[in-house]
């Protein structure tokens, strides 16, 4: 089973979060656009875009942030933090 779990982050406080479920035996990279793109719409926001720095750590801890920078659109929060807790066996 694949999960990630994402948090808004403002003033140092977690104001939303989520969990996203994947159980398919799609590729990892295809899970973690799929559970991108659901956290998105479960918070109603745009996606944010992949900068370079955002994906090296994403690649380095399974987990990254993405702030304002990211976003086309203005943002009422200070970071989406998204994490890997889970992966298939097969990674």
């Amino acid at each position: 089973m694949f999960r990630l779990w994402a948090r808004e982050w403002k003033r140092g406080h977690v104001i939303r979060e989520t969990i996203v479920e994947d159980p398919s035996e799609d590729t990892r990279t295809h899970k973690i656009f799929r559970a991108r793109t659901e956290v998105c719409r479960r918070f109603d926001l745009a996606e944010p875009i992949w900068l370079d720095s955002i994906v090296r750590d994403f690649q380095r801890d399974a987990k990254c942030r993405f702030t304002q920078d990211a976003f086309m659109e203005p943002i009422d929060f200070d970071y989406l933090e998204i994490r890997i807790l889970e992966e298939d066996d097969q990674w």
